[in-house]
Parts: structure tokens; C-alpha cells; sequence
């Protein structure tokens, strides 16, 4: 069966839109590349998603053959994925201070280190991703379904960086904390998802064995 999963796309696009944190990013890419010029701001914007869709895609690849390398099951992916989504919505309603990485060196390319990994390409959009080709399963729509959404999520990130300078000065520091807000509770009723769907699965497969 080989049916395009729409549903599959929505929830995935959703869970990683919020964990990317589109409106998030806007201080942190303006505050990383405030002595670029606009062209270095677009170029870093590019290369941001770009390093971010590699390092997403590979896991979404190779991420079956890891798990079953380790013996990690799916119900435990869930679970733990579940667990560190929550702990990521936890820093976005709180307000830590996690939206500020170090740079590092003043010579390394912030649109790499820390804008396209960690701050886009994380582990809480890894697991999501992971999770999402594990419940497509071996579904060609599905899997199909899964890589439209990491492209939209990217192609959303993308433009909110390519615009950040626009929309920093449209919304406003209130603004910004309000849909960051926003965010971080649909990304913990996301979580609290996996982790109950994870408990479901594992108490199922316990009984069929």
C-alpha cells in the first residue's frame, strides 16, 4: 500500500515546525549574523536549512538500521522521544536561556555551528523524524509523506530567517515570547502523545508475546 498519508505529513510538519521554533530562531539568527550584510544574511539563512535537511534526511534514512543496531525498539524511541520533546517545551515555557548558543570561534560559520546543527537540526527534530519514518513503516506514501514534511518544515524555517529583520520589527519582543509560548505548549501535548501512544504499543506487543 502505497497511499500518500496526509495525516502523516500534517503531524509531522507540525511536530517539527514546533520543535525548529520558526519565530524563536528570529532573535537568535538576527543576534548571529548581526555584522553580515544582507546578501551574508540570505547566504546563512540558505546554509542553515541546507546543513539542517542533510543531517535531518540522514537520520530519517539511516535511523532504522541504528536502532536495530542497537536493539533499541520503537515503543523505546517513543518514549524517550516523548520525554526529551517535553523537556524541550519545558525550556520554551519557562524561558531558559537555550535560545542564546555560544558561538564558539569567531572564525567558524555560524550558519553551520550553532544555527543548521544544533539549533535547527537537534535531537528533539532528529527523534521526531525518527519516530515519523517509524510509524510509516514500510509504506511508500508514508515515507514519502515524511520527506514533504521535513522539506515544508525547512522551506517554513528558511523564509522566517530569509524575513527575520522584517518580522523582528512586525512583532515585537512581545510578540516573539507570545508564539514562542504558544509553541512550547503544543510541543508538550505533542510529547505527552508520543509517550502515551509509546505505553499503548509497548503493553500491546507485551501481551502478543
Amino acid at each position: 500500500m502505497s497511499i500518500f498519508d496526509v495525516t502523516l505529513v500534517a503531524t509531522a510538519f507540525a511536530t517539527l515546525t514546533v520543535i525548529m521554533d520558526p519565530i524563536g530562531t528570529v532573535p537568535v539568527f538576527l543576534g548571529l549574523t548581526a555584522r553580515y550584510s544582507q546578501p551574508k544574511q540570505r547566504r546563512a539563512a540558505i546554509q542553515a536549512t541546507s546543513v539542517s535537511f542533510g543531517v535531518i534526511l540522514t537520520f530519517a534514512i539511516l535511523g532504522g538500521q541504528i536502532l536495530r543496531l542497537l536493539h533499541i525498539s520503537m515503543e523505546a524511541l517513543q518514549l524517550s522521544g516523548g520525554v526529551l520533546l517535553f523537556l524541550v517545551a519545558m525550556e520554551l515555557l519557562m524561558g531558559t536561556d537555550s535560545s542564546s548558543p555560544d558561538t564558539g570561534d569567531e572564525g567558524v560559520n555560524v550558519a553551520l555551528v550553532p544555527l543548521g546543527t544544533p539549533l535547527l537540526a537537534g535531537p528533539g527534530s532528529i527523534v521526531a523524524v525518527m519516530v515519523a519514518v517509524g510509524q510509516a513503516g514500510t509504506n511508500v506514501g508514508s515515507w514519502i509523506a515524511v520527506i514533504v514534511a521535513v522539506v515544508l518544515a525547512h522551506i517554513v524555517m528558511w523564509l522566517t530567517m530569509r524575513f527575520s529583520l522584517m518580522l523582528s520589527r512586525a512583532l515585537g519582543p512581545g510578540g516573539i515570547m507570545l508564539l514562542t509560548k504558544i509553541s512550547g505548549l503544543l510541543l508538550a501535548a505533542i510529547a505527552t502523545q508520543l509517550i502515551m501512544e509509546g505505553i499503548f504499543q509497548f503493553i500491546a506487543s507485551a501481551k502478543l508475546s
